[in-house]
């Protein structure tokens, strides 16, 4: 249970700690091309190798680390902010009109997949970062509304809620001095799940084009890069193929850590 925990959080802590030193200090420049020193295998001077413009590998890790995790938080951020009150009100007014207006939003947000919605957004306004977080943020409030109902609901019938009600509280008020910090736990792992989402999402879409635009490096957009230069460089599409595995393995190892430590059910369970 710690183990992962502690794993996860340390992957998390490593990559995050990389993506904030880019912003100081890189070992190369990821903006300035370099034919004398292109297509480098790993080694020497340069530990992860170079790319086609002679560009340092862990240069653009460390900056591509920069552009997932940014848009990942903001992503999961925009599905927290406006997913939990929606998710909470929902509750509070299960089985009538508010609660199905909600839901039914929410499936129809569903039937876009985050990257048909990227795909929408940048046809009209163009591809870039901030498109890829309104998108991904946009297919991330309706998973977070239904998280927070269903935890809600569970919640709605308890004594303490009960007692709540009849001392005259009303039910937005219930919401959030009673409902919303008894789920902080179920919301908090499901924010690690989206987060590790919205770090394969932004590579998918910056795969496709939709995401971060040159010259910013994106772990996606390295991945596409290398298509063609994949049987005699392989290592331009392992460093940043194994940066989004060891991220996203990272950030599941530390969700089912939370899920553990936070969840009084499995701490019974396991003593």
């Amino acid at each position: 249970m710690m183990r992962g925990l502690v794993l996860g959080g340390l992957i998390a802590a490593i990559f995050t700690a990389a993506a904030l030193i880019s912003f100081l200090w890189t070992p190369g420049d990821v903006t300035a091309v370099d034919i004398a020193n292109r297509l480098k295998p790993p080694g020497g001077a340069y530990p992860l190798g170079t790319d086609h413009f002679g560009r340092d590998m862990v240069s653009m890790v460390m900056v591509g680390a920069r552009v997932s995790i940014a848009v990942a938080v903001v992503a999961v951020g925009i599905g927290m902010v406006l997913g939990i009150p929606l998710g909470l009100t929902a509750a509070a007014r299960r089985g009538g009109l508010i609660d199905e207006v909600i839901m039914r939003s929410n499936d129809l947000v569903f039937a876009f997949p985050a990257l048909l919605i990227a795909i929408l957004i940048t046809a009209v306004f163009g591809p870039s970062a901030l498109n890829a977080i309104i998108a991904i943020g946009i297919f991330n409030i309706p998973v977070f509304a239904r998280v927070t109902r269903g935890a809600a609901l569970a919640l709605w019938s308890r004594e303490f809620i009960l007692a709540a009600q009849v001392a005259g509280k009303g039910r937005l008020r219930i919401s959030a001095e009673h409902i919303l910090p008894n789920i902080a736990n179920t919301v908090i792992v499901q924010g690690t799940i989206q987060f590790s989402f919205g770090i394969i999402s932004e590579a998918a879409l910056s795969y496709v084009g939709l995401g971060a635009q040159p010259p910013t490096p994106s772990w996606g957009r390295m991945l596409a890069e290398s298509q063609t230069m994949i049987s005699f460089a392989p290592h331009l599409a392992l460093v940043p193929g194994l940066s989004i595995v060891i991220m996203v393995l990272g950030l599941n190892l530390m969700g089912d850590g939370l899920r553990d430590v936070l969840d009084p059910r499995l701490r019974k369970r396991r003593a």
